[in-house]
């Protein structure tokens, strides 16, 4: 009816500019449901509102990590220090310094210290590859890594200065502690953060001051945090939604908790340190909370939840619900500072959305032509507001088809990438992706990035991935292959050479190899049409039988049929070969852990294949000594340190 009359007033009118809505629907979804004008102090950066705090509560407890603390006043100190000495260094406003380090105080204090400079900082996971570390070095043009002394070997040949935090320190505390002397910052870069590249090139994403300030802000009053509150930090720095974690509470005057990367994918450990630490606040992703559930956690009634990263399935909703004490939705994009909309779920009842926009943030539900879709229909989300991105480093074009003028206002809006839908109440349903964008255990990754360093590979001609979730709740990466002449791929050295370039979340734990692909009418890959992966084996081919000689071995096998869905299991299978990984590590050892009695530890892992792990078992006094009855039933008295190994150390160190 409404582009009927829209045709009668103007029938010259062209059909892309046809309103679809009624001018009442045209100004409540593009400017009723965006009124979230709110103060804040734009100029001011995130190390000024921690002064505010230091100054405020100097000997109150600002984070802790193992058995180490620091007070307030005591992080502003080091941080202080670090600020000056970066001054003597000419770190300036804009220029990019490196964070090499592991996680703990020293991070903490590297961070504040380079935003106390007036720097942007750039997480450099150490888990990364050195081709992927070296890239980010030269993108990001920095002049200078601050690291630590057992992880410099790790970096690749650069020629930036290195400052090691730790054995370096008596040079740098030698500097002033007092508060530097700021200047307003709120246009000015606050941090560098590399996402997937649908190009095969990593996208460095600029967030200013202003951004980051907002935001935090905005999280202070919604979901909340006050300063006897204790968050549990356990995403890595180079994930964004860990500012969150780390920076909300040193606003408001509460603890920080810093659990070590070996403890983030460990349900075990993060459930004691929720208990030890009286953890009133995590985040993570749902495939970290399926983790943490999938431990035995009983649950935490004084705990509130913030869940995000990727869609939130009713089911484990409904476990969050009866194991806390409130469950909160995010939703944002890198490109728009870590979460863009909330919304606090009580029931599961009615649909999961991602809410309403947090403050100084617009929504818009547009269609092809950058018109407003009609209530209940999908359109691209696009996001404008504050948290708005600068663009992508060194990449103008890229910055100027995802970035584009705000057509109902002042700014710029984000393209996400993604569907969404208007529900009647001004809450936004999310409805997936239209690109070839996925997101797997809480990472974004583009699917191009990860063909374009397949296709580098000698016997790989052409290569598809796509993420496949051909068992509910286990959504993982496959990798489709055409070989290179008569050379053909196989599966454990190419995911040795992706380790070489791609971060451990990309790398698929299943190849396919085709003679040809699937296509549409019109030629192009077909990626709906690409064959379910079959479990198929890469033995090393041995005299005897591949069967199960041990009880440790029959174990293993009984527990890998049960986690991996297989029928058959070789003493010389790969794990990963066969589909597994690194959520599944976590079920298998709990498992073992059920039937034997043994705390097995997944932090090192060396060994690949069953036959291996079995041994490793087997070389505990306490195994060696048990009754030789059907491993089924074994049960092994105490709880002796054993370690077990997994495929390689790449794929666990996905998770965060």
């Amino acid at each position: 009816k409404q582009v009927l009359n829209a045709i009668m007033v103007n029938p010259e009118q062209r059909i892309s500019e046809l309103p679809l809505l009624t001018e009442t629907e045209h100004n409540q979804y593009l400017y009723d449901w965006n009124k979230t004008e709110v103060d804040f102090p734009a100029d001011s950066g995130v190390h000024m509102l921690f002064e505010e705090q230091a100054a405020l509560h100097p000997h109150a407890i600002a984070a802790v990590h193992n058995e180490q603390s620091i007070t307030y006043g005591e992080l502003n100190t080091r941080a202080n220090q670090v600020a000056h000495y970066l001054h003597k260094l000419e770190i300036e406003a804009e220029t990019t310094v490196g964070v090499h380090v592991d996680r703990g105080i020293d991070m903490l204090v590297a961070l504040l210290g380079i935003l106390k400079a007036g720097g942007a900082y750039v997480p450099m996971d150490p888990a990364f590859p050195r081709e992927r570390l070296m890239y980010m070095i030269e993108d990001a043009a920095m002049p200078l890594i601050i690291s630590q002394s057992h992880l410099v070997n790790e970096l690749p040949e650069h020629d930036a200065k290195i400052i090691c935090i730790d054995s370096d320190w008596e040079i740098i505390s030698q500097s002033s502690a007092a508060n530097p002397a700021h200047h307003p910052c709120g246009d000015k870069l606050a941090y560098l953060i590399f996402t997937s590249g649908s190009t095969g090139r990593p996208k460095g994403v600029q967030i200013e001051h202003h951004s980051l300030t907002n935001f935090l802000l905005t999280m202070r009053d919604r979901p909340g945090l006050h300063a006897d509150d204790v968050m549990l930090a356990i995403t890595t720095l180079s994930f964004d939604i860990a500012g969150l974690e780390l920076y909300l509470p040193l606003i408001v005057g509460a603890r920080v908790v810093l659990l070590d990367r070996e403890a983030s994918w460990d349900g075990r450990q993060i459930a004691t340190a929720l208990e030890a630490h009286q953890v009133t606040v995590m985040q993570a992703t749902p495939a970290s909370w399926q983790l943490l559930l999938e431990s035995g956690w009983q649950g935490k009634r004084d705990l509130k939840i913030l869940c995000g990263g990727e869609a939130l399935p009713s089911a484990l909703a409904e476990r969050l619900l009866q194991a806390s004490g409130e469950l909160w939705n995010m939703y944002g994009p890198t490109e728009t500072t870590i979460w863009s909309t909330v919304e606090q779920i009580v029931s599961t009842e009615e649909t999961i959305t991602i809410g309403r926009p947090i403050a100084n943030t617009t929504v818009f539900v547009l269609d092809k032509h950058l018109q407003p879709v009609p209530l209940g229909v999908a359109g691209a989300l696009y996001i404008g507001g504050v948290g708005v991105a600068r663009g992508y480093i060194g990449r103008p074009d890229l910055t100027e088809e995802r970035f584009i003028d705000n057509p109902f206002g002042d700014g710029r809006i984000y393209n996400t990438g993604d569907l969404a839908r208007w529900l009647p109440d001004g809450r936004l349903e999310c409805l997936g992706r239209v690109d070839n964008q996925v997101k797997v255990r809480g990472f974004r990754i583009e699917l191009g990035e990860i063909e374009a360093a397949l296709e580098t590979h000698i016997s790989v001609q052409k290569a598809v991935v796509v993420a496949r979730e051909d068992q509910p709740g286990d959504k993982r990466l496959v990798a489709y292959v055409i070989g290179e002449g008569e050379a053909s791929p196989e599966s454990s050295p190419l995911r040795d050479y992706l380790g070489t370039k791609l971060p451990n979340y990309m790398v698929p734990s299943t190849l396919v190899l085709l003679d040809a692909f699937p296509l549409t009418p019109n030629g192009k890959v077909d990626r709906r049409a690409l064959p379910a992966p079959v479990v198929t084996t890469e033995r090393t081919q041995q005299e005897g039988t591949q069967e199960a000689k041990t009880p440790a071995e029959a174990l293993m096998v009984t527990t890998w049929q049960s986690v991996l869905g297989v029928e058959k299991v070789s003493i010389y299978d790969n794990f990963f070969d066969l589909g597994g990984h690194s959520l599944q590590v976590v079920q298998v050892i709990a498992q073992l852990e059920k039937e034997t009695g043994i705390h097995l530890q997944p932090a090192l892992m060396r060994y690949q294949s069953l036959r291996q792990q079995a041994a490793a078992i087997e070389s505990s006094e306490v195994f060696q000594n048990a009754p030789t009855i059907a491993p089924q039933t074994i049960r092994l008295p105490g709880r002796l340190e054993v370690p077990i190994f997994f495929g390689n150390e790449s794929e666990l160190y996905g998770m965060y």
